[in-house]
This record gives C-alpha cells, sequence and structure tokens, in this order.
C-alpha cells in the first residue's frame, strides 16, 4: 500500500473520531434542531406582520407602509400592475432588520406578503425559534424552508432568510386560474398545430 492512500486513511479516521467525539458531547447546532412536529400551536398562525395584514387593500397597505420607519416606501413608483391577471405587485425596500418587501394582491386584497430579511442584522435560527415556539414544529421542514399551515394561511420560513405569508384560499384559486389557462393554451396550439 502507497504512503499516499495510507495518510488519506488516517486523516478520514481521524475526521471520522473528531466528528463523532463532537456527536458525543451533546453540542447543539443549528443543524440539529429538535422539534415536534405533532406538537399543537399555541395560536393560530398569524396574518399580520407590523400592521400589515392579508387580505387588506392596496391603499390601506400604502398607507401602513408609508407609516412604518421600517420601510422605505416611495408611494405609486413601487407600485406594479401585473397585466392578465387582475394583480398588483408592492415591493418595497426596508430599513434595519427587513431589506425588502413585496406584496402581491388580487382584487384588491393582498395575498402574499414576503419579507427578506437583513441576514446581517437577524439570523435564521433565530426567527425559526422564535416562530416554532410561538406556533409549534413545522408542517415541513427541509434545508431551504420550513412550512407552517392552518385553514386560513401558509407561512414559510426560507433560507437565507425570507418570511412569506400567504392566504391559502386565494393562492389557491391563482394556481388554479393559472393551470386553467395554461391548458386553454395547449389546446389552442394543438388545434393551430392540426391545421397542418
Amino acid at each position: 500500500m502507497s504512503v499516499k492512500k495510507t495518510f488519506n486513511k488516517k486523516i478520514f479516521a481521524f475526521a471520522a473520531f473528531l466528528f463523532l467525539a463532537y456527536a458525543a458531547t451533546g453540542q447543539e447546532d443549528e443543524m440539529f434542531i429538535e422539534i415536534d412536529p405533532a406538537e399543537p400551536a399555541e395560536e393560530r398562525l398569524p396574518r399580520v406582520f407590523r400592521g400589515l395584514s392579508l387580505g387588506m387593500s392596496l391603499e390601506d397597505l400604502k398607507s401602513a407602509l408609508k407609516a412604518d420607519p421600517a420601510f422605505v416606501f416611495r408611494g405609486d413608483r413601487d407600485v406594479s400592475f401585473l397585466p392578465n391577471s387582475n394583480q398588483n405587485l408592492v415591493d418595497s425596500v426596508g430599513s434595519d432588520f427587513i431589506k425588502r418587501a413585496f406584496f402581491q394582491i388580487k382584487d384588491d386584497a393582498v395575498f402574499v406578503m414576503a419579507f427578506e430579511m437583513n441576514t446581517e442584522k437577524v439570523d435564521h435560527y433565530s426567527v425559526f425559534t422564535t416562530f416554532s415556539n410561538k406556533y409549534g414544529g413545522p408542517l415541513l421542514l427541509d434545508p431551504r424552508q420550513s412550512e407552517w399551515e392552518d385553514d386560513e394561511t401558509r407561512v414559510y420560513i426560507e433560507r437565507p432568510l425570507t418570511v412569506k405569508y400567504i392566504d391559502k384560499n386565494v393562492f389557491d384559486s391563482v394556481i388554479s386560474e393559472s393551470r386553467a389557462a395554461e391548458s386553454s393554451a395547449v389546446v389552442q396550439k394543438q388545434e393551430f398545430l392540426n391545421d397542418f
């Protein structure tokens, strides 16, 4: 056996020993989070963050953003109309803990709120554990995101750190409408191709 292979085996064995020794100490790390997903939430999932709420109108949203010092909202310049969908998108820069916020509006009601956090000021673990302690363990937990859900609301905490609040009923209807439109487009395309 060559010297190089023997050296590599020794390094691997030493690394494995260090890992096992670290694991045996019982030190907790962000990668090792104990959650009981069956644990019931203490409260219903929130639909409001800093006075911004799912279901609020566009005008109420604009007023709330202007009044909150956590956002640098520039008024109608930060509001876009999404064609063919009867939807608006509001995109606001944040300050301090919030880097940026996005709001999706359909039929004059907010149905998605997304807050991209400033990871230099607040970390994923702190937000995740605070949310878990208040609302119970997540329904879904994977390396990219955690998901909580009740009858009306879905909340995602995504890495590196974005918190999304979604009105389930409106979001699901938007998805259904989108699928129906896609199906119709596929049928129209096939009908056109049949003309050849």
